[in-house]
């Protein structure tokens, strides 16, 4: 039975009724105050958010300059281009392609725009949050920046006002201007502004430039395939360019398509028509290898001008007549090679003993790749950085006549060898150079200092920086195609520095000169003795070592090979008194050739050139003349050779007293080996 409730039973249960009510009570005004203090520090922060965000506008804003937030920059200004006897080699910038309205258009080539680079951009205001937010989340998801979120409006402003630095200022400054761009424009205005200031590869700026590049037709006669394939360029000009990479062109381009479908812009069987018929990339022949030259130049100006809108007349130092026989000599070259079973690129530079580009070749064929491989590329160059090794052990006290072992060696854990390992003994230095001998350049090395060739290489122009380990004796460092040329230089003209120039003045259309070279180059870098040393043995490679192929019939030359391992980089830098060549051949990615060392294409390449180059010059001795061994003493001759020479020697000649008149020494340096 249950138990009956006592009157303290009664008293208790009241009592525990009244706490309730008590609590619920006191809940209300801890809930109404924890309300109210959320709230506070919700405005608190609201209230400081904005005022850090007004204050970062106005610093942003202020920090970019007044006229660039009120009028636009002109178009990218043009440039005439002048051969050293004046003739026009090319028009750039403002003279390529025209500004066109966003009316003479077809409707699908601002679509296909929109469709692939910001679809929204009609309905937002500068800014997409949409379209950044999921950038945001998608570069979170996937670790780092995949995508951005950048409108149309905000490339404009990047591209018409700021410099491309990546950095959180400079994108607010992005921001704030695009902004004003949508204030000041309407939206065709905007688009107009966009289709005609983008870069589309190719050395084309503005979409006429690009229709004219690409397709040999003006902007408003382009047909959708055409017009997809130039929205694609936008994402990376250098990489989706028709004439960079035809097959990643056309996969962008269907790319363009599908988004323009997906925006209902075209419909679904006038995108699969323009998949099934992709545009045709329209080409000459070839492109003149001038092209070239000019991007190079193009690149240059702005380091020489300051800034201007102004269109400029640039002066160079390029010969017409020796470029265009530079490119003949060069296609009809590589063709054979072609012929034969190998295809590497190649490129080119010749210029005076003091530097003045005459010719110069970026690589085999323009239309297919403007990558400058004469300019841009940094590649090893094997032994034809052996010279800087010789000069080394010259200013050393030892001479051409200097006698060294070829033999197996060891470098620490480095072992070198000769090519096929064949090892001829005692060997002068000349013969070393002539023959390329491995062992002996890393034995020099190892002797004298790497670091000290490398400051003898670093003295003569070569600005690459430069490895010091003993490695650097067979040439393992990159370096530039220009700079083994320049270096050569000092040999051809008698020990000067040279800096390498094509550009001599540049001026506006009415004449007024606003750049004029004065440059005197870098002084004496090599003593006369040794520069006629150095003459003297490199002389001696064209005549009975690695580069015969390239010795010329009627001109005194000197030059030197230089392969590099698996036959990956060949070259041949050589030079008469008139002129300095330096020819390279090799694959971009760097895969071995086909057995291709620089005595035999570049150095052939660098024959016809020469031989072409040099019609109308009359034949001039090298500086120095014919190099003689001065008189020396029976105990300089032997300061010239190393103790393991020595060794080797008196084990063979142990019959001979070492104090016994110069006839030792003369037979062991007229007989080597």
């Amino acid at each position: 039975m249950p138990r009956k409730k006592s009157n303290q039973d009664a008293k208790r249960a009241d009592t525990v009724k009244r706490g309730k009510r008590n609590s619920a009570k006191a809940d209300k005004p801890r809930r109404r105050s924890w309300i109210l203090r959320s709230l506070y520090w919700m405005s608190v922060l609201f209230l400081w958010g904005g005022i850090v965000s007004v204050g970062l506008g106005v610093y942003v804003v202020l920090s970019v300059q007044a006229p660039n937030l009120y009028q636009l920059p002109q178009r990218e200004r043009g440039i005439v281009v002048l051969a050293n006897d004046g003739e026009v080699l090319a028009h750039r910038g403002i003279f390529q392609g025209d500004e066109v309205r966003i009316d003479q258009l077809p409707a699908y080539v601002p679509q296909a725009v929109i469709a692939i680079e910001d679809h929204r951009f009609r309905s937002h205001f500068g800014v997409d949050p949409i379209g950044l937010a999921r950038a945001v989340w998608v570069n979170l998801q996937a670790g780092h920046i995949v995508q951005g979120g950048s409108t149309l409006t905000q490339q404009l402003a990047k591209n018409l006002f700021l410099e491309p630095e990546r950095t959180f200022k400079r994108k607010l400054q992005e921001l704030v201007l695009a902004l004003w761009l949508e204030y000041q424009y309407t939206k065709d205005e905007i688009l107009q502004l966009y289709l005609n200031r983008v870069y589309y590869g190719g050395g084309a700026y503005g979409i006429d430039a690009a229709a004219q590049r690409f397709f040999s037709k003006p902007a408003s006669e382009v047909n959708l395939p055409e017009a997809a394939m130039l929205a694609g360029v936008l994402k990376a000009p250098s990489r989706y360019a028709p004439t960079s990479n035809r097959e990643l062109a056309e996969e962008r381009a269907f790319l363009v398509l599908d988004s323009m479908v997906r925006a209902e812009f075209i419909t679904a069987e006038e995108g699969q028509l323009a998949v099934d018929n992709p545009a045709g990339l329209t080409r000459t022949p070839y492109a003149s290898s001038r092209h070239y030259v000019v991007d190079w130049i193009s690149e240059l100006v702005p380091s020489f001008v300051a800034a201007t809108e102004e269109n400029l007349i640039v002066h160079t130092t390029i010969d017409a007549e020796m470029q265009d026989n530079a490119e003949a000599v060069l296609r009809a070259r590589m063709e054979q090679a072609e012929t034969a079973g190998s295809t590497p690129q190649a490129a080119l530079v010749l210029m005076t003993p003091s530097g003045e580009i005459r010719a110069l070749i970026g690589g085999t064929s323009y239309a297919e790749s403007q990558f400058n491989r004469a300019v841009q590329a940094r590649r090893q160059p094997g032994s034809a950085f052996k010279p800087f090794v010789y000069l080394t052990a010259l200013e050393n006290g030892l001479s051409p006549e200097s006698v060294r072992m070829d033999e197996p060696i060891s470098v620490g854990n480095w072992q070198p060898s000769n090519y096929a390992n064949r090892y001829h003994g005692a060997v002068t230095l000349r013969d070393a150079l002539s023959l390329s001998l491995n062992t002996v350049a890393a034995s020099l090395t190892a002797e004298f200092g790497a670091s000290q060739v490398v400051e003898r290489a670093q003295r003569l122009g070569i600005r690459t920086e430069l490895h010091t380990s003993p490695s650097i004796a067979l040439g393992t460092a990159e370096v530039g195609l220009i700079e083994m040329a320049g270096a050569f230089s000092s040999f051809a003209n008698g020990g000067t520095g040279v800096l390498p120039h094509i550009i001599t003045r540049i001026t506006t259309l009415t004449g007024e000169v606003i750049y004029e070279r004065d440059g005197s180059g870098l002084g004496q870098v090599v003593s006369p003795r040794n520069v006629q040393a150095m003459n003297d043995m490199l002389a001696t490679v064209m005549s009975d070592g690695t580069g015969r192929r390239a010795a010329l019939d009627d001109h005194p030359s000197a030059g030197k090979t230089g392969t590099t391992q698996d036959f990956r980089d060949a070259w041949f830098v050589g030079y008469t008194s008139a002129l300095v060549a330096a020819v390279w051949t090799g694959n971009d990615d760097g895969s071995p050739m086909r057995e291709i060392t620089g005595g035999s294409l570049p150095a052939e390449i660098w024959h016809d050139l020469m031989t072409e180059a040099h019609r109308g010059i009359p034949p001039s001795a090298l500086p120095g003349g014919d190099y003689q061994e001065e008189p020396r003493s029976i105990v300089d001759l032997l300061r010239d050779l190393s103790v393991a020479t020595i060794q080797d020697l008196l084990n063979r000649q142990s019959d001979v007293p070492v104090d016994d008149d110069r006839s030792f020494i003369d037979d062991i340096t007229e007989n080597p080996r």
